[in-house]
């Protein structure tokens, strides 16, 4: 046979295969109907399961074996999310439990950040809240996400992201620990700077604080200098320190506005190695609420440890047309090589679409908590 005919044949196959799957899909609708009435659940993994073994065992070799499974995983898969679909129409998909509000609650807020006076975290508060704000700082972010939690601040100023170092680890733990969520974001530009006391030149400098991030986004400049590098739990400890002990040898990495605070003086501007450096702050707060024109969803979940899970998850993002913007991994504790995913992607809870994709992923994924709208 020449290589048109064979072509024309699997034309014909494929078209049967097209006319065949529209009518599992058609029987799949009226079997979300029938569980529409009755309350069953759309995911069954045991029915799954047992229908794939059945539709391997046709196949004539171990190759068509896997790529039956492969097959119909995908076809069961579609057939679920038509199902959610429906169950969203129909308005049996529950309300999520999450409040839209207009507009947060901000003037009369007391609000925490992390670090001391003239932190970036500081900066990035009065972005968001204005000058005037009422807040105050602690030494970690634990204790910053604890002051939310118990009640004696309204919302934490937290970052998560620098477009040069990556993630904070430990902001992505704590969200997962607390129930706390996500309302705001603020981005803010990070510009560097070598501080001393005043009276002090670069050529006296002969040990430099700073936080560990900074240190490492100021290495080119600093490996022009034989000085000794110490680590601060925050930069603005650090430009405080100097301040404090007064020694010419001394100085901070830290923002201008830290430096002005402490009463230091610039040696050098822009000290970090990107000049387009920028954080990510998170707003957070322990209420259950989101801005009804918020259009980014982070959420976390976790996956069985099987082939294919996470590719099976992410296809609901995909069915239902929203755009995964970001996706991140944590070890999870006392389970090796197993992992958290943080997902975010655009969308409003409000939004069909986000419902349909949420509910999916809650049926089939473990442990999966929205961590906000904003």
């Amino acid at each position: 046979m020449d290589l048109v005919s064979l072509r024309d044949k699997i034309d014909s196959i494929d078209s049967q295969i097209v006319s065949l799957y529209e009518d599992r899909m058609d029987i799949c609708r009226q079997v979300a109907e029938y569980k529409i009435e009755t309350g069953k659940k759309v995911f069954d993994k045991q029915r799954e399961q047992e229908k794939i073994a059945k539709v391997k065992s046709l196949t004539h070799n171990e190759f068509n074996s896997h790529g039956i499974e492969e097959l119909f995983e995908q076809i069961m898969s579609m057939s679920r999310k038509l199902q959610y679909q429906l169950l969203a129409e129909h308005g049996s998909l529950g309300k999520l439990p999450f409040i839209g509000v207009d507009e947060l609650e901000t003037k009369k807020a007391r609000v925490v950040f992390q670090g001391a006076d003239g932190a970036y975290s500081q900066a990035a508060m009065m972005q968001y809240f204005g000058e005037e704000v009422n807040s105050f700082h602690v030494d970690t972010f634990r204790d910053a996400m604890s002051a939310i939690d118990e009640g004696s601040a309204d919302f934490a100023v937290l970052p998560i992201e620098n477009s040069t170092a990556g993630i904070v680890n430990e902001i992505y733990d704590l969200l997962v620990e607390f129930e706390n969520y996500i309302v705001g974001e603020q981005i803010i530009k990070i510009e560097h700077c070598l501080l001393g006391v005043p009276g002090a030149r670069i050529e006296d400098i002969r040990t430099v604080y700073s936080h560990p991030q900074s240190l490492m986004q100021s290495a080119k400049f600093l490996d022009n200098h034989e000085w000794r590098q110490i680590s601060m739990q925050n930069n603005a400890f650090a430009a405080k320190k100097v301040a404090d002990e007064k020694n010419k040898t001394q100085a901070a990495i830290a923002s201008e506005h830290a430096g002005k605070l402490y009463g230091l003086e610039v040696l050098k501007k822009g000290v970090n190695n990107s000049g387009t450096n920028s954080t990510r702050f998170i707003i957070v707060t322990n209420q259950k609420i989101f801005r009804k024109d918020a259009h980014k969803i982070s959420i976390c979940l976790e996956v069985p440890h099987e082939s294919g899970s996470l590719y099976h998850m992410l296809s609901h993002f995909i069915y239902n047309n929203l755009n995964m913007t970001k996706i991140e991994s944590r070890p999870i504790e006392d389970r090796n090589w197993e992992y958290r995913f943080f997902i975010d992607f655009e969308g409003n809870l409000a939004d069909s679409s986000v419902k349909n994709a949420l509910r999916g992923l809650r049926d089939e994924a473990r442990n999966m908590k929205i961590l906000g709208n904003y």
